[in-house]
């Protein structure tokens, strides 16, 4: 039996199907941010990233569905993590240009897992964090944070004075990198994918001893040159696990898809068909030329275009595209939905939205279904 595995404003929930029906129920966490609600395919465990408005960023996980929940060992920065930030115009009256901050936990923001069971996490401000103890301890990957990319080594001093990593705001207000997207190749443990939100993405093929850009080909449309190495913002990337070598990515600036493994990526949008701006994107398990996307009118109009909802689907590597629309709300339907808010399972797919609405196809979205309206806005859907 699928579970859905629902991270919201207010809660942690799981929707299971029962006679016929989905149904979702409240399984931790009432009142909290959930940032991310995941399964560990190793232990079974479930994880929440959770953003507590008082307590800040925590983790959170359980072993027995939901039913009780245990504080995990706490993601923290080590002493003398310093990054270079950027002041943005009115705050606290300072002028825009970097500046470097001690860095501080503002949020928790995915969770991914190894073939080898370590487990990472990707934060704000831009830390990949990795256990390879079960969860018992979280530590900073170092050669990321310091990579020349954000400024080099500022342990053991200020470094080159300027960075190429920008921001993303908090829900503490800061603004700063975040790492939101970890991709582990499943044929090669040491192989780690990350992408920035603003830089781009790095890999690295040491298990994160030494990391390197894979921005060729990916255009930012608000940088004087689009094509620069770095400064791009990508949304969330995604690896089809039959084929690791093709990955896609919903951008800032449009959709990308890579064939080689993120060496290169070309641009695959269609914005006469609406498939352009967007956050999510789900790749098939096996065809990694299969990809849906959940788009949004645009970057000034985040929300479903002209008041229809309807899911994008590409079964040749993004050369045409197609709207699913059946079973979602075609009138008055301005869902947004975020970037891990999207996940296939075989032929399933379900998406939520900032609404509280939560979608479920069985048929690999030629029709949907409503599970749920008066959810919290959701953050996050996984099956698990």
């Amino acid at each position: 039996m699928k579970r859905i595995l629902i991270g919201t404003r207010k809660g942690a929930f799981a929707a299971e199907k029962h006679n016929g029906r989905w149904s979702p129920r409240l399984i931790g966490h009432a009142g909290a941010g959930v940032n991310f609600l995941v399964r560990d395919p190793q232990s079974e465990k479930l994880w929440a990233l959770l953003g507590h408005g008082h307590w800040g960023a925590k983790l959170s996980c359980t072993s027995d569905a939901g039913s009780s929940w245990d504080d995990a060992a706490q993601v923290s920065y080590p002493e003398g993590a310093r990054y270079i930030g950027t002041e943005i115009p009115g705050e606290d009256g300072k002028e825009p240009g970097p500046s470097i901050r001690p860095a501080t936990l503002l949020k928790l923001w995915y969770m991914a897992f190894g073939p080898d069971g370590a487990q990472y996490i990707g934060t704000i401000p831009g830390g990949l964090f990795v256990s390879r103890d079960g969860g018992k301890s979280f530590a900073l990957n170092r050669p990321l944070w310091n990579h020349e990319s954000r400024g080099g080594d500022l342990f053991a001093g200020e470094g080159r004075g300027k960075t190429d990593w920008f921001g993303t705001p908090a829900s503490e207000g800061e603004f700063a990198a975040g790492i939101h997207s970890i991709v582990i190749d499943p044929r090669n443990a040491k192989r780690i994918l990350v992408a920035v939100s603003t830089a781009g993405v790095l890999e690295s093929i040491d298990g994160g001893e030494t990391w390197r850009g894979r921005n060729k080909g990916m255009l930012n449309d608000y940088l004087p040159n689009p094509a620069a190495e770095w400064g791009h913002d990508p949304h969330f990337i995604e690896q089809c696990a039959g084929q690791p070598d093709f990955m896609w990515q919903q951008n800032h600036s449009g959709v990308f898809f890579s064939s080689d493994g993120a060496a290169s990526w070309s641009k695959v949008s269609a914005p006469e068909q609406g498939v352009h701006f967007g956050f999510p994107v789900a790749v098939d398990d096996k065809d990694g030329k299969v990809a849906w996307l959940v788009p949004g009118k645009a970057d000034n109009a985040r929300m479903a275009i002209d008041g229809g909802l309807f899911v994008a689907r590409t079964q040749d590597g993004g050369k045409s595209w197609e709207q699913l629309r059946e079973g979602l709300p075609q009138d008055c339907a301005y869902d947004v939905v975020y970037r891990h808010a999207l996940h296939v399972s075989g032929d399933t797919l379900a998406f939520g939205s900032t609404t509280g609405n939560l979608y479920v196809s069985e048929n690999r979205g030629e029709s949907w279904q409503t599970v749920a309206n008066n959810l919290p806005p959701v953050y996050s859907v996984r099956f698990g």
